[in-house]
């Protein structure tokens, strides 16, 4: 089955009208009709409940959290227990939504036995309904899919490849790494992978392998032809702290409008402003009568 209804009153974004739950199978039928697929990363328990009642399709607990969480410089160091917890958080908020997981760097790249077992965690412990997983590992992508296991790959500009790499730089800039990269997508889709993310790679070269692919592909920084498109929430709102990158479209500036609330905040508790008196509970009458009475005695002269 690739459709699931939560009856309502269960995380229905309306009540009264069950929830058609986003899977896999479902991506793939998008992507058959022509049905962009909208995609976003996701890292805690509110704003994945936003994004999902706004009607995101997918979303990835993306290693990002590394850098836009935690403060890292890169991806690199979080860790398969960090990305199981948000996890956890991330999935208890959602409900129509594909929740992916990105497995971490050093998580899949020893054995392909190592990196079933660490998947089987993202599924069995935090709710993952896929795993991410970067780079063209067919024999890996092979191995989850025997176990059930849905997987998204990662092909571009993987920023777990980030030393290799140099740097984030644009990839497959050449015909010969062009065909590499289409090469590779399709031996990702024909092992059992569900979509595949195409990152950093120029327009023509992702609209080719979107293409001539069985599979979706989600884009960022790939043109718009991909079948869908992924934004990391941070930069969608504006509220990370460097300049954001080509692709990046700023939908809020909510980092400007959450540091004036702060400060709004602070001013008025400087100004003994805040709390006000609607903002602050009373004594009942019959106790405030008491205790003005007994307060009353002690002040009164010649009384014991």
């Amino acid at each position: 089955m690739s459709i699931t209804n939560f009856p309502a009153g269960q995380g229905s974004a309306s009540a009264g009208i069950p929830v058609t739950k986003v899977t896999m199978p479902a991506l793939a039928e998008m992507k058959r009709q022509g049905k962009p697929i909208s995609a976003l990363t996701a890292y805690d328990y509110s704003s994945s409940r936003l994004a999902d009642e706004a009607g995101i399709d997918l979303l990835l607990v993306g290693d990002s959290l590394a850098m836009v969480v935690l403060g890292h410089e890169n991806t690199l160091a979080v860790t398969v227990d960090e990305m199981l917890h948000h996890t956890r958080a991330v999935r208890r908020a959602v409900r129509r939504a594909l929740v992916v997981s990105d497995m971490p760097f050093g998580s899949y790249h020893g054995t392909v036995a190592e990196g079933l077992a660490n998947a089987v965690r993202f599924v069995k412990e935090a709710g993952a309904e896929a795993v991410k997983i970067e780079g063209p590992r067919i024999g890996l992508v092979r191995a989850l899919t025997e176990a059930e296991i849905p997987v998204v790959g990662h092909l571009g500009l993987t920023p777990q490849s980030l030393h290799r790499m140099g740097g984030y730089r644009v990839q497959a800039r050449t015909a010969e790494a062009a065909e590499k990269l289409k090469h590779d997508a399709l031996a990702l889709a024909e092992a059992g992978a569900g979509a595949v993310v195409l990152e950093g790679v120029p327009r023509e070269v992702a609209a080719a392998i979107t293409a001539g692919l069985p599979i979706p592909t989600i884009g960022i920084g790939a043109g718009p032809e991909c079948d869908g498109q992924i934004l990391v929430y941070h930069d969608l709102l504006g509220l990370t702290f460097a300049p954001a990158a080509k692709f990046v479209r700023r939908y809020a500036d909510a980092g400007s409008l959450v540091r004036e609330a702060i400060e709004h905040y602070r001013e008025d508790v400087e100004h003994r402003l805040f709390p006000s008196d609607l903002e602050s509970y009373h004594l009942p009458q019959a106790a405030r009568t008491e205790s003005e009475t007994e307060s009353e005695k002690a002040e009164a002269p010649g009384k014991a």
